[in-house]
């Protein structure tokens, strides 16, 4: 079984061929961009693909970080794996990306609970708590610093993520930290997607609103337009 990963969550534009029969990596590609994921990732993609000696048609699945992360990011990397996989008649596998987290946390501190948590701006924390056998028992879900802390303590949990360093100064005490960043290497997610059935179709997790939104008392009349005429003058 062969899957492409795409990963948009954050700041990288990331795409990976995995060979889950084989158990490695056949080729990957990274770009640290910040923005224009949409411009860059079909030229990851065909990269990765080159270097891995296939093509599109030798695909078994197409994999992709769902988030939290970036906005449009996740809209990117999602629309273009379903996309992808409507046309090659494969299936489309999402994978959020505190899973992922969770997942190498686990492989570096094997037997524990793992907390992943991501700063999320406006003192929030996106965060998911997982069992020594990587069975998620809370969340995805927008914590506070104070919950996330008080969630750590009780699980003994391994930290991943960008809030970890936040988590354990909070808790004023030591606890086994593994990445921390916004995403995951992105065979993680490949290595991830590969071990599940198909279900639903991969759509972007987003745990709050986006950030910019419509302002109030910018709308402006149309011209002639009398509020107390339901009608209008020009009707």
């Amino acid at each position: 079984m062969k899957v492409l990963a795409v990963d948009c969550a954050a700041n990288l534009c990331a795409a990976c061929v995995y060979d889950a029969g084989a158990q490695k990596e056949l080729g990957r590609a990274v770009r640290d961009l910040g923005k224009g994921h949409a411009e860059h990732l079909m030229a990851v993609i065909e990269t990765v693909l080159q270097v891995g000696g296939i093509g599109y048609h030798d695909l078994d699945a197409v994999a992709v970080s769902i988030g939290p992360g970036s906005f449009t990011g996740l809209r990117v990397g999602v629309s273009t794996a379903r996309g992808l996989a409507l046309a090659l008649k494969i299936p489309a596998i999402g994978v959020t990306t505190l899973e992922a987290l969770a997942a190498e946390g686990a492989k570096a501190f094997p037997g524990h609970a793992v907390l992943a948590a991501l700063d999320a701006g406006r003192e929030e924390i996106h965060a998911a708590l997982y069992d020594a056998a990587l069975a998620e028992t809370y969340g995805p879900a927008v914590t506070t610093l104070s919950e996330a802390t008080a969630m750590a303590i009780g699980a003994e949990a391994v930290l991943v993520g960008t809030a970890a360093p936040r988590i354990a100064s909070a808790a004023g005490r030591a606890f086994d930290i593994g990445p921390v960043a916004a995403t995951s290497d992105i065979a993680t997610y490949a290595r991830l997607a590969s071990t599940r059935q198909p279900g639903e179709k991969p759509k972007p997790l987003y745990l709050r609103g986006a950030d910019a939104k419509p302002q109030a008392g910018f709308v402006l009349p149309r011209q002639g337009h009398d509020p107390k005429d339901p009608k209008g003058k020009d009707s």
